[in-house]
């Protein structure tokens, strides 16, 4: 009986050594702050990006930050989430900064609660690009001669047909847009209702899935637009970019390199976040830039000129203030324009 008494007890010391010792553990690890970081969808991009880049942000911040990924239906509700006090970190696009800035769309009458978000990081760029069917592609030569006409700009309220409207707005066209099923687009181009179709990839890769569908069924032929075009969108702080057409199709478009205007996709805070944890997860982005674009090629353009992106993100809303840690990443790499606003 002494022998089954004695063994309780010392089961029982060991679970109150056990509990003393988890009571006792660092303060620092009780008061880990809480990252909310706000993305789209479970399975789209904008979660598969932030879901792999926890663990680098919780190392760079060393340890104090716990950072758990929040999904929400679109950027747009995870940016007003984060500016309601629900998270910390918004996933954006710059377009969807321009709605949120000029109070259009999504953004209408919208009053946060919290500090608005600032540039802070932009990640990976999609690129917008005009094709036809290849047997009308003599009809066309430069994106004015879609002004007006009947195009599919992807699926109404989607950041590509939000990217064209604002497109044709510096240039001064007519968005006649023309709502089909994305699976029936070839029938359409075909069948010449409509005149044209935007085409959109990741980082310059990988086509939609019904664009590939798409791409199976027809020839295609891409419009660019045209030098003038270029000059303008450029001098509106809009960036064109290059697509080698090889890596994002796998037939001839009739171009050697295709042109396109990209939507930069970000993820950016809030005056709110501290001036050095921004800082520091630039740095840490930064100097894993070449490891990240190896483990996934949205990457790519973002490790090739980091800084540049960033340029980017916030020249095409330069009006929106910048986050105090970008900032100061920015002029540490010379590439500050003085011209810029810094968030308070």
């Amino acid at each position: 009986m002494k022998t089954s008494l004695n063994r309780g007890f010392a089961i029982a010391a060991a679970g109150a050594a056990v509990f003393v010792f988890l009571a006792l553990e660092p303060a620092q690890a009780q008061e880990r702050k809480s990252l909310r970081w706000a993305t789209s969808a479970v399975g789209s991009y904008g979660y598969q990006i932030a879901a792999q880049m926890t663990k680098i942000v919780e190392e760079a911040l060393g340890g104090q930050y716990t950072v758990t990924v929040q999904p929400y239906a679109s950027p747009t509700v995870a940016m007003k989430a984060v500016m309601d006090g629900n998270g910390e970190i918004a996933y954006t696009a710059d377009i969807g900064m321009t709605q949120f800035h000029e109070r259009v769309g999504g953004f209408k009458d919208y009053k946060p609660k919290m500090p608005e978000i600032a540039h802070s990081w932009y990640s990976y760029p999609m690129e917008s690009m005009m094709a036809v069917a290849a047997k009308d592609a003599d009809k066309f030569r430069c994106w004015k001669d879609f002004s007006g006409k009947p195009v599919f700009y992807t699926n109404a309220g989607f950041m590509n047909w939000l990217n064209w409207q604002r497109i044709y707005k510096v240039l001064g066209y007519e968005f006649k847009h023309v709502q089909i099923d994305p699976k029936s687009q070839s029938d359409a181009l075909q069948a010449g209702t409509l005149a044209g179709a935007v085409a959109y990839t990741t980082a310059g890769r990988s086509l939609a899935s019904y664009w590939k569908e798409t791409e199976v069924r027809m020839d295609v032929k891409v419009i660019n637009p045209c030098p003038q075009e270029v000059a303008k969108l450029k001098a509106a702080g809009l960036a064109v970019v290059d697509v080698d057409p090889k890596e994002a199709f796998t037939k001839d478009v009739g171009v050697k390199q295709i042109q396109g205007v990209p939507i930069l996709f970000g993820y950016n805070m809030g005056t709110n976040i501290p001036e050095d944890v921004v800082y520091k997860m630039l740095v840490a982005f930064y100097k894993n830039k070449d490891e990240l674009a190896k483990a996934e090629p949205g990457f790519v353009p973002m490790a090739r000129d980091f800084a540049g992106m960033q340029v980017a993100g916030i020249s095409a809303n330069p009006d929106i203030p910048v986050h105090p840690g970008l900032a100061r990443f920015l002029k540490e790499q010379k590439a500050w324009n003085d011209k810029w606003k810094i968030a308070k």
